[in-house]
């Protein structure tokens, strides 16, 4: 007996995946950054540094949701102009429609006696034809042209989450400058999101954790510096 084969592969294509990743790595770096470039002036207090923290979780929060909203959207409306044409198109001309397909299968290796009887099986169906044209001429899959609403709302919670992170020790004391702890937590904090990333993509927990803390340690350092120069 042959043992059945599944494979598992999680849902990536409506956006959520890359929006949510995106979203907590530039909320962690964006607020760390933004905080160290306030306590870099000599004049920044506890209090000041606390609100540039809080302002900047809400604002760039809603900075991503209402980005990865708008341009979801209009790549998702873009994808249904394409699906609209490409099911006019199989309507009204489907002969030429049906070469199409039999160039595209004879263009893959396949015999042109096979590539005209699978055209013919195709175009029977006209939602599965729709679906081969789509694919294989615009690279989109009608039914998985991405959520506006999922994106944002993965942005929005990623980058609140992210962007918590460094500001903890500023809400839980109101004396002092617990700056050490809270560029800690953001090199933790970089460390074990680029290590998942690493694990999640396959690339190297090492690698993906040591690029993502470098990257995001640059952009605080130069931040703090301009920040110290200004001040």
């Amino acid at each position: 007996m042959v043992e059945q084969h599944v494979e598992e592969h999680r849902q990536l294509s409506d956006g959520w995946a890359r929006a949510s990743i995106f979203g907590m790595a530039d909320g962690l770096v964006t607020n760390v950054a933004l905080m160290l470039g306030i306590a870099g002036s000599n004049a920044a207090t506890h209090d000041a540094i606390r609100l540039a923290g809080i302002a900047g979780l809400v604002a760039g929060g809603f900075s991503m949701a209402s980005g990865e909203y708008l341009s979801m959207r209009a790549q998702k409306e873009l994808f249904e102009r394409e699906i609209e044409i490409e099911r006019r198109s199989l309507a009204e001309s489907p002969v030429e429609e049906r070469l199409e397909l039999v160039e595209l299968f004879k263009s893959r290796g396949v015999d042109p006696d096979l590539a005209g009887k699978l055209a013919d099986e195709l175009m029977k169906d006209p939602e599965l034809a729709l679906l081969t044209h789509t694919r294989e001429e615009l690279g989109i899959d009608p039914s998985s042209v991405g959520s506006p609403w999922r994106a944002a709302t993965g942005s929005l919670v990623a980058f609140a989450f992210g962007a918590l992170i460094p500001l903890i020790p500023w809400l839980v004391t109101d004396s002092g400058k617990p700056i050490g702890i809270s560029v800690g937590l953001g090199a933790a904090s970089a460390v074990l999101l680029g290590g998942g990333i690493g694990r999640l993509t396959g690339r190297g927990v090492i690698r993906s954790a040591s690029r993502f803390l470098v990257i995001s340690g640059f952009a605080a350092g130069v931040t703090y510096l301009v920040g110290h120069l200004v001040g």
